[in-house]
């Protein structure tokens, strides 16, 4: 059969309604679930690197080029979750549309999506913890092995293992084998924690804007190289600075609003997603995007751009950074913000659990993968194997691999994933236009697809913005996932069976 071949519509509805996960999940539920996968370290931590890297001040427009983006590819799984409500996300939108080669492409890009993700907000997990507790954890028992640092003194420190990354991932893959509604709990008063801190930065932050900071907004096209130890940061690149440098920027920062798709990945777990699920993914979409661009005009107005290239100031704590450097007598927010940090990410990184996890369950279940992955567990009906699995692969980076590496895979698995999703939209307008679609976005019509056209032209804008390095790595990492395909997969599909 072709490589092409698609599932059936008809039985990927059927399949929302087997018996297997539990919907125990409404729409307060799930806009909690998409901010507490959103704000994490996408706003703390890239907030700043696209600031000192590429944007400067104008890392506020960078978030409202992403966030358009986002918009663009939100409306499109809105229509998806919503009419085909069921685990998988992008993965078993293409399915239906695109065929299963492309199915197969995007669930493998999806793991660059949510695992790495995972991987990534868990090492800044570990940073904060080790700012929070005044660096008291070693050098070499926080950080990776591919990492090293010289002191004042000369004296070189490397890493070995990211200890507390590893830890934090542990805990919260044990919650999620406990039970969706349990993990969807923990994530509401975690979620209503960091955002309260967040307003609170934004709030008291306001009146120690200096306006010299945000002047010039752009980054300009001479500025002279920065040394960094053993390596130079260069603005020549044409996405290093001016405009180009914001479209570098909201590549970087874009990483800040992965978390709404991974709402979608739930739609089996919703009580009415039909209804709950545009709301869910539409919902945390628009709360996070005001606060980033609050964040990011009052965290480049505190401090000064140039602070955040280097990682002995503003790179690797960067909010604690900019308090404790420009806000006197606000040191106690320093900390609060920290702790609620440290919860934030935490959600971030339970949130992108379930997503791979649920991925993985629905690969498994149309034999793409070993049906390890969608055995549930007897009493808890989560995929708990999966979980398992999916510690010790994201265990292994998040112990191993520098965080930027994973950070900028995630980017890219990201975009990739909305690209296909939004093209998707338009593609089963055109082939099944009489489905019935509880949401519909606006002006997708088969004729005059402008929602889809500008989700995918703005993503894969975005994704020529990243570096080269990251994209030639994402590029092995493909070629790696199709060769899984044609030895495992292809012979195992139950589709072609």
């Amino acid at each position: 059969m072709s490589l092409f071949v698609k599932k059936p519509l008809e039985q990927l509805l059927a399949a929302s309604n087997e018996k297997g996960l539990k919907r125990t999940l409404g729409a307060g539920n799930l806009v909690a679930l998409g901010i507490g996968a959103i704000i994490g370290a996408g706003l703390f931590v890239r907030t700043a690197a696209a600031a000192g890297q590429a944007a400067g001040p104008a890392v506020t427009i960078s978030f409202i080029i992403a966030a358009v983006g986002c918009a663009f590819a939100g409306l499109c799984y809105a229509e998806f979750a919503s009419m085909i409500p069921v685990a998988g996300s992008a993965y078993a939108y293409s399915y239906v549309t695109m065929g299963e080669i492309v199915a197969w492409v995007i669930g493998w890009a999806l793991i660059m999506e949510y695992a790495l993700g995972a991987a990534t907000v868990s090492i800044a997990w570990s940073e904060y913890l080790n700012e929070l507790l005044g660096g008291r954890i070693p050098y070499a028992w926080s950080h990776s092995p591919f990492e090293s640092i010289t002191d004042a003194a000369g004296v070189v420190h490397q890493g070995i293992v990211n200890a507390p990354a590893l830890i934090i991932v542990l805990l919260l893959t044990l919650l999620l084998i406990k039970g969706t509604q349990e993990s969807a709990f923990v994530n509401m008063i975690i979620v209503f924690i960091k955002v309260a801190i967040v307003l609170l930065f934004i709030a008291i932050g306001w009146q120690f804007i200096d306006p010299a900071n945000h002047t010039p907004y752009l980054i300009p096209e001479n500025t002279p190289p920065v040394p960094l130890g053993d390596k130079i940061h260069d603005y020549s690149e044409w996405n290093k600075h001016g405009w180009g440098g914001v479209l570098g920027g909201a590549a970087i920062v874009f990483f800040a609003f992965i978390g709404f798709d991974a709402v979608s990945t739930a739609a089996q777990e919703a009580k009415n997603p039909k209804r709950d699920m545009p709301i869910g993914i539409l919902g945390s979409l628009v709360v996070c995007t005001i606060l980033y661009i609050l964040f990011g005009h009052v965290l480049t107005g505190v401090a000064p751009w140039g602070d955040f290239i280097d990682p002995q100031k503003g790179g690797e704590a960067s909010v604690a950074y900019a308090i404790s450097t420009y806000m006197p007598g606000f040191q106690w927010l320093s900390t609060a913000v920290t702790i609620a940090i440290l919860a934030g990410f935490s959600s971030v990184i339970l949130v992108m659990l379930m997503g791979q996890s649920r991925v993985f369950y629905t690969m498994s279940k149309d034999g793409l993968i070993p049906k390890v992955f969608s055995e549930l567990h007897p009493r808890f009906q989560t995929p708990y194997k999966a979980n398992l699995i999916l510690f010790v692969f994201v265990g292994l980076f998040a112990a191993f691999v520098p965080g930027h590496t994973a950070g900028d895979l995630t980017s890219f698995g990201t975009l990739f994933a909305f690209v296909l999703v939004s093209l998707g939209v338009w593609i089963l307008r055109i082939k099944s236009p009489n489905i019935e679609r509880p949401f519909k976005s606006p002006l997708s019509s088969s004729r005059f697809p402008l929602v889809p056209i500008l989700g995918a032209g703005i993503c894969t804008a975005m994704i020529v913005a990243i570096d080269s390095r990251t994209l030639t790595v994402a590029a092995i990492w493909m070629v790696i996932g199709l060769v899984v395909y044609f030895v495992y997969s292809r012979h195992h599909s139950k589709l072609k069976q």
